[in-house]
């Protein structure tokens, strides 16, 4: 009986995350209460009490295992190409730009992102959460391309900070871009094109290397 508690406490948690986001992809996070969750989750504000200090903290937890994945993909791919990192870090951007343009609760998670929130009020903590995450996935995406470095892949003297820097915002630029205008471009099949341009830059920008 235990168990079955326990599986039905995870099931709960998951459904409220699941509805919350779609509140917060419709409304927007500031304008989306703990009480309209409940209402349209159909379960108690007490049941949300339950799992979640607050709004911040439930916001935070959905935006957490949307970065889980990626890490869940990362072991994945290294197992598939064991001694080939910059085919890893190639297939993730690429899985990155396919989903948000193919899977419904990764384009909504990048949409509140990018256009459906408001760091502020009691959302302030959130953003010192989010703030921490992207720190954290720099110091990955770092990693990786020192890895790929070390493999001969890339250029030994590529510049690895800046490198960083301009791919977290060159593929937070086509998320962010394509969610305002999907019209514009279609971002799930020329994904792989855009991932190639950018590891292209790498290699042979004079400007990404150190002198």
């Amino acid at each position: 009986m235990a168990r079955k508690t326990k599986q039905q406490a995870l099931a709960t948690r998951q459904h409220i995350l699941d509805v919350a986001l779609k509140l917060f992809s419709q409304r927007g996070v500031s304008a989306t209460s703990l009480a309209d969750i409940a209402q349209a989750a159909g379960v108690t504000r007490g049941a949300i009490y339950w799992h979640f200090k607050n709004k911040s903290d439930l916001f935070s937890e959905i935006w957490e295992l949307s970065e889980a994945s990626i890490a869940d993909l990362e072991i994945e791919y290294r197992a598939k190409f064991p001694d080939d990192p910059l085919s890893v870090l190639r297939e993730i951007l690429v899985y990155i730009l396919e989903a948000t343009a193919a899977e419904e609760r990764r384009r909504l998670m990048m949409e509140i992102i990018y256009h459906k929130c408001e760091f502020v009020g009691e959302m302030a903590v959130a953003q010192q959460a989010h703030r921490n995450l992207c720190l954290a996935s720099n110091e990955r995406i770092e990693q990786s391309l020192q890895l790929c470095m070390q493999a001969g892949l890339l250029p030994q003297t590529l510049l690895v900070r800046r490198a960083a820097i301009l791919m977290r915002s060159y593929i937070s630029g086509l998320m962010e871009n394509w969610l305002f205008a999907p019209e514009m471009f279609d971002l799930q099949s020329e994904a792989r094109t855009y991932v190639a341009i950018l590891l292209e830059m790498y290699q042979f920008c004079p400007t990404l290397r150190a002198n």
